[in-house]
């Protein structure tokens, strides 16, 4: 005889509908609903829950228990716990441990409002459902996709590491998205030479052509050049420029080139050499270079070509250059490979050079296939 538990799990409670036995409101109308129940063992026990959908799937799931003979603690006293406080509680972790937390923040925001029952009444379906719902109102990207469902998992992560919850729903049970990180777009050396020209010929413009030379030369990011990069990081006589805590959490050091200097020397004329680097011909230090950057690359005729996209430029030409994946890994602040074979296939030309070193160097020839008129020809092997 089949142990399992045929359930149909009502959402809410439905006007008219009675509750199960086990279920019920302790005080009629105040919303807060409990639970009832006999365990493996035989005896009765009690669990105050809140809402009634959250109380009908635990006493469903601990009827279930009980009819597989799971034993319960000897006392259930733990509260309940809501699924705002799993984000309250990754709200602050965030904010502790993260080096730009104010997007996922922002995400947090959004997550909250989709679930307002115990955080333990919260199946796996249930989240995949709420993705899904979200996904198509807000047509997300597969990478817009993966972030809300790492923020879901670190909310529930955390409450079982809290000891809220006993726990993750979402381990091996909710799916993530297959994202394509192939796109490589690189400025090319005649669209460079274009933008710079457009630029010059506008004052407003030709002021930034410091920020663009230095984000080209470095491969830095944007947050850590305009925000993280300071004067106090900037080792002239090494000529390297360090910014201490980057999107990864690591510290990256970068090797500055003779045109990065000189976007330097400009930068350092505008302040008086602390603080942040980055300062537009007012001596002001800049957040963003959008207010620039985007009608000069649409004036220029450039198309499909974004601020982040100068750091796959400096990638690019890196890699046509022969240097090793392993260095550039190292130079974008990449933990691993995996983000950097983008690039591996700018250097083709190195790998024909590579190639050609073996011609003539089997011990057999390929002979010239013999003509035939008419018939067919098997190679022999």
């Amino acid at each position: 005889m089949s142990n399992e538990l045929q359930v149909t799990v009502l959402p809410r409670k439905q006007k008219g509908s009675r509750p199960p036995r086990g279920v019920y409101e302790k005080h009629p109308g105040s919303g807060v609903w409990w639970i009832r129940f006999v365990d493996s063992e035989g005896k009765y026990r009690r669990e105050k829950i809140g809402s009634y959908s959250a109380a009908l799937k635990l006493y469903m799931k601990r009827k279930q228990q009980a009819l597989e003979g799971k034993k319960l603690p000897e006392t259930l006293k733990r509260r309940l716990v809501l699924f705002s406080e799993l984000c309250d509680d990754t709200k602050a972790y965030i904010e502790r441990n993260y080096a730009v937390p104010q997007h996922d923040l922002g995400r947090l925001e959004r997550i909250r409002d989709w679930f307002t029952v115990a955080a333990d009444a919260i199946s796996a379906q249930d989240i995949q459902a709420a993705l899904d719902r979200e996904k198509a109102a807000g047509k997300w990207s597969a990478s817009c996709f993966n972030h809300y469902h790492t923020l879901v998992s670190l909310a529930f992560r955390l409450g079982v590491q809290n000891g809220k919850l006993e726990h993750n729903p979402m381990r091996r049970r909710v799916r993530r998205e297959r994202e394509d990180n192939s796109r490589v777009r690189y400025l090319r050396a005649d669209e460079e030479k274009k933008l710079l020209e457009v630029m010059r010929a506008n004052p407003a413009w030709a002021e930034h052509e410091p920020e663009l030379i230095f984000a080209i030369s470095t491969g830095l990011r944007r947050r850590s050049m305009y925000q993280d990069l300071v004067w106090e990081n900037i080792d002239f006589e090494t000529r390297v420029a360090t910014v201490s805590r980057t999107k990864n959490g690591d510290p990256v050091h970068i090797p500055l080139n003779s045109d990065a200097m000189r976007a330097l020397a400009i930068f350092l004329s505008r302040g008086d050499g602390t603080g942040r680097v980055v300062r537009n011909a007012a001596g002001e230090p800049l957040n963003y270079p959008t207010h620039w950057f985007v009608p000069a690359v649409r004036a220029a005729g450039i198309s499909n070509y974004r601020w982040h996209d100068n750091r796959h430029t400096f990638a690019s030409r890196l890699r046509q250059r022969g240097v090793p994946l392993g260095n550039i890994a190292e130079l974008l602040g990449h933990k691993g490979l995996a983000m950097t074979r983008r690039y591996a296939h700018l250097a083709i030309s190195n790998l024909h050079e590579a190639v050609a070193r073996i011609e003539n160097s089997t011990s057999t020839t390929v002979a010239p296939e013999p003509k035939t008129e008419g018939a067919s020809v098997a190679w022999i092997q």
